[in-house]
């Protein structure tokens, strides 16, 4: 099982934490892709990359992968375009949102039917949804 994680990294890393742990959990069901969006300090170790350097090596990322978890909390250009991607691709995604950051969720997120969107207040009900979604797919 191949997972690609979503999670803003340009777009803030307040929720960075949160990645690493819903990451590390994620190796129990599979090889995770992107492990390297949990790393501490990603953004300013991802500087010197160039951005069709990251573009194409996501890309082939998610063309490989069997399903797409995204933490959509932090708002993130990137993150939205991942998941646009994933959907073309026909593959099972869902979204994970932190209900206690006060930020309203897209509705080009909430709204879509395609997307699995599920609210979490804490890493133990972020598991359970991954549990669910997990037998499901």
């Amino acid at each position: 099982m191949k997972i690609y994680f979503a999670g803003s990294i340009r777009g803030g890393r307040e929720e960075e934490q949160t990645y690493f742990k819903i990451i590390d959990y994620l190796t129990n069901f599979g090889e995770v892709l992107t492990e390297h969006v949990g790393f501490k300090n990603i953004d300013k170790k991802e500087q010197g990359s160039l951005d069709t350097y990251i573009f194409e090596r996501d890309v082939s990322w998610l063309k490989s992968a069997n399903m797409m978890i995204a933490d959509v909390t932090v708002p993130s250009l990137g993150v939205g375009y991942e998941i646009g991607f994933a959907e073309t691709l026909n593959i099972p995604i869902l979204c994970l949102y932190n209900s206690k950051a006060n930020k309203p969720l897209s509705a080009m997120i909430s709204g879509n039917k395609n997307l699995i969107s599920k609210k979490y207040k804490n890493i133990e009900e972020a598991r359970l949804l991954i549990d669910k979604f997990m037998e499901s797919n």
